[in-house]
């Protein structure tokens, strides 16, 4: 059963709140940093190494003014705090934080519990399902619940579907009695980051359980009043503004925050203007800020909404394009709309800028008929020439279709679909949507990684495209026909959940499927029947295994199952180029065994041997 909030003080809450505006606090972590609490510590946990620290942060907005504070408890929930290996204290360190934010307000502050976002993609753009975000927050919010909060505070939220879940917890925990305020994160344009639009995105907050809705973090003050100046027109929900303190600049080495508190009040004034009815700050502002806000606050009387904003009537919602068919994007999507068997061999990139190897093998591949080569994007997280630009000169010099693997770890979502429109126009139409390796398994492990979204995240964004719309559901007037490919890996250690993502990859609009190396017949046969109602084509992995030591790497280093006959027939090949002949003895005898079974084969040349993967390309036949 949910805890619920005491009836008298949310009521106490709402009346104040219809009456006045209320002044919120400040930020949090920028006055422990400031305050010497290292920048690369967890500073959810200082609730319990270090509560007088915390305590002196909240005293000092009490004492400039604020009316609200709120708990320092912003990554408090399971998913940020075990980075730290903090992830089974969730309860004591929200209960701690509510407990020095009660002592530190007295009686002359409500005390708000602040929740921040789990810093993973959701489901489709990541791979955390909805009721996993939903039991994460619920955790942290019973928590903050039990210990006795004003009012529950999410902050900081990018993804629609996220606060949704959150907002979804908090009424699971608190019941309908407590207050509740949904705060988003917008980008320079007013938009979510997904590119949802402020109509939409205000539309949804105004149909959620919550009290208030509003903005918080952004790029500072400016962008957050022209955003609610619009805003207003799609709520009659009270509205919040906890802007930065502008954009942070790097001043001998440390993040420093430009808005001085004057020019923070300045702006609070006007959001008062724009019908907000709490005005606090975010990241860089500090009590200094918040006691001017203060003052400019109780200096005005609040209006509602400002006379001289005018919106629009909206227009009718665009309309997603049909999809090319698949049969009409590519020869590969022909073959497979057409039920024949396809071949694959894959050619990586070059290192350097000759590609010529890689073209005279794409030619031999031809030569040999085989049907596209397939081009891995930064394979173990190595620098190559670009995976697009091998695949073009493919095409071009080689005359056969390629297969582009596209990742996600040295993309954000705003190159992504910018480099997938390019591909569409210079002809390289067949994809395999993949996450990527991470950094550390490369020459490169300090380089960093993006991974904005993962491969259903980057599903999502192709099928968009493939309709004429952006990711955030904007019309492009032009659509893209990208025969949308996606991995799978029947061998995966925790096979449910390895399903649950293909569903997901399929639901974002995956048209086909290439597995890991398969080795283990009844594996692939157990997945191809748990994902038969799919009904999606499925390309099998082959590797021709090169020596005993590549097939203890596979099952070691790659977690690709290798049956024990199989690993017993390469220990006991005496000499290298015996042991080449059985990897592609067993190679040919798999392709035998999954004909029936699946819509082709993707064969990998190791080292470059690319007459390898056409001398098991033979047993197709």
């Amino acid at each position: 059963m949910p805890v619920t909030a005491t009836p008298t003080r949310a009521a106490e809450f709402r009346e104040t709140l219809s009456q006045r505006v209320w002044v919120a606090d400040g930020a949090m972590g920028t006055m422990l940093y400031a305050k010497g609490a290292f920048i690369n510590r967890c500073y959810d946990e200082l609730n319990l190494s270090l509560p007088a620290l915390v305590r002196d942060v909240h005293q000092e907005y009490v004492r400039a003014g604020a009316e609200l504070i709120e708990t320092n408890t912003f990554g408090a929930n399971r998913k940020r705090l075990a980075p730290f290996g903090f992830s089974d204290k969730v309860r004591l360190i929200n209960r701690a934080g509510v407990r020095i934010a009660r002592e530190a307000a007295r009686d002359q502050a409500f005390v708000g519990a602040a929740i921040g976002p789990l810093g993973v993609r959701l489901e489709p753009l990541g791979s955390t399902s909805v009721d996993e975000a939903r039991s994460i927050f619920r955790e942290q919010m019973d928590a903050l619940v039990e210990a006795g909060v004003d009012c529950l505070m999410l902050e900081t939220f990018r993804d629609l579907n996220e606060v949704r879940a959150a907002v979804e917890a908090a009424r699971e925990a608190a019941g309908p009695e407590m207050v509740l305020m949904a705060h988003l994160s917008i980008e320079d344009d007013g938009r979510l980051q997904d590119g949802t639009s402020i109509e939409d995105f205000t539309r949804a907050l105004d149909a959620m359980p919550v009290d208030v809705i509003g903005l918080n973090c952004s790029s500072g003050p400016k962008v957050m009043l022209e955003t609610l100046e619009k805003m207003g027109a799609f709520t009659n929900k009270p509205l919040s503004a906890l802007p930065n303190a502008g954009l942070p600049a790097s001043v001998d080495g440390r993040n420093i925050y430009l808005c001085s508190a004057e020019y923070m009040a300045h702006y609070a004034a006007r959001f008062l203007q724009a019908g907000a009815r709490i005005v606090g700050g975010c990241c860089g502002t500090t009590p200094e800020h918040i006691k001017e806000i203060r003052n400019e606050v109780r200096s005005l009387h609040p209006a509602r909404a400002s006379a001289t904003v005018t919106v629009d009537e909206p227009a009718a919602k665009p309309k997603p394009m049909e999809k090319v068919p698949v049969a009409a994007k590519s020869k590969l999507g022909a073959k497979l709309a057409a039920g024949e068997f396809v071949s694959f061999v894959e050619i990586l990139p070059p290192r350097g800028l000759d590609a010529s190897k890689e073209i005279a093998g794409a030619r031999l591949c031809k030569e040999a008929g085989i049907d596209c080569i397939n081009v891995p994007d930064g394979p173990r997280a190595s620098a190559r020439l670009s995976a697009q630009v091998t695949c073009q000169l493919i095409q071009q010099e080689a005359g056969i279709e390629a297969v582009l693997h596209f990742c996600c770890r040295d993309r954000n979502i705003l190159s992504i679909q910018s480099e997938l429109l390019g591909a569409h126009m210079v002809g390289v139409r067949n994809l395999i949507c993949i996450t990527g390796d991470p950094p550390r398994m490369g020459v490169y492990p300090d380089a960093t990684a993006v991974f904005d979204v993962d491969s259903i995240g980057l599903t999502t964004i192709v099928d968009h495209l493939n309709h004429g719309m952006d990711l955030g559901g904007n019309p492009m007037g032009s659509q893209t026909a990208l025969l949308l490919g996606v991995g799978a890996n029947p061998g995966a250690y925790n096979l449910d959940d390895e399903l649950r993502r293909f569903e997901a990859k399929v639901k974002a609009g995956a048209e086909y499927a290439v597995t890991q190396p398969v080795f283990d017949l009844d594996l692939l046969d157990t997945f191809l029947k748990r994902t038969a109602e799919f009904g999606i084509p499925v390309i099998a992995g082959i590797w021709p295994l090169t020596s005993f030591r590549n097939a203890e790497f596979m099952v070691n280093e790659l977690r690709v199952p290798v049956p024990e006959p199989y690993m017993e027939r390469m220990r006991l090949a005496d000499s290298a180029e015996a042991a080449r002949a059985e990897g592609v003895a067993i190679a040919r005898e798999m392709v035998q065994r999954v004909r029936p079974l699946v819509a082709g084969v993707q064969l990998s040349a190791p080292f470059g041997r690319y007459q390898t993967a056409i001398d098991v390309a033979q047993a197709i036949e």
